[in-house]
């Protein structure tokens, strides 16, 4: 069986994730959405929300996955068997930052990372980027799914 790891932060997820998301469901035979805990990082939903949140957007794809991590990417892909990261990029900035990450895992465990290019309606979308439109009263509704978006609205509406 072949595995995939999509790892992100998901806060929230977006259509551009899960874009890459069911591509790469097409070309494994399972696919892992890891949510990494990053203690540093200030999320708006907790790592539960965004797994549950997830595993409801994903469930189109029945090889797909969610599952939630704290530590190094490549421990979680030697624990759980898998042999390749899937990483979406979006612009020539990604691949700089995105190359050294996947030649460090490489280095310390042989995992592979497959670099998948976004697609390009969706080159310009970060999660960091929806929460601040989507603040301000902007319109995300073609840039999240319904239920993401719904709770993103509501969990902004708890801030006023």
């Amino acid at each position: 069986m072949t595995r995939a790891v999509c790892p992100g932060s998901y806060d929230p997820a977006t259509n551009g994730h899960l874009d890459i998301i069911g591509r790469a469901a097409k070309l494994f035979d399972e696919v892992v959405v890891a949510v990494l805990i990053n203690k540093n990082k200030k999320t708006l939903f907790s790592v539960e929300e965004r797994t549950e949140m997830l595993r409801e957007v994903t469930a189109q794809w029945p090889n797909v996955r969610v599952d939630a991590w704290h530590g190094l990417l490549v421990d979680y892909c030697l624990e759980n068997d898998i042999k390749a990261i899937v990483k979406g990029l979006r612009a020539v900035s990604d691949y700089d930052y995105e190359l050294q990450m996947a030649q460090m895992n490489h280095q310390l465990t042989g995992v592979e990372t497959l670099f998948m290019p976004t697609n390009p309606i969706y080159s310009f979308l970060a999660s960091s980027l929806v929460k601040d439109v989507a603040t301000y009263g902007g319109d995300v509704t073609s840039l999240l799914p319904p239920s993401i978006k719904d709770r993103l609205a509501a969990r902004l509406a708890e801030g006023r």
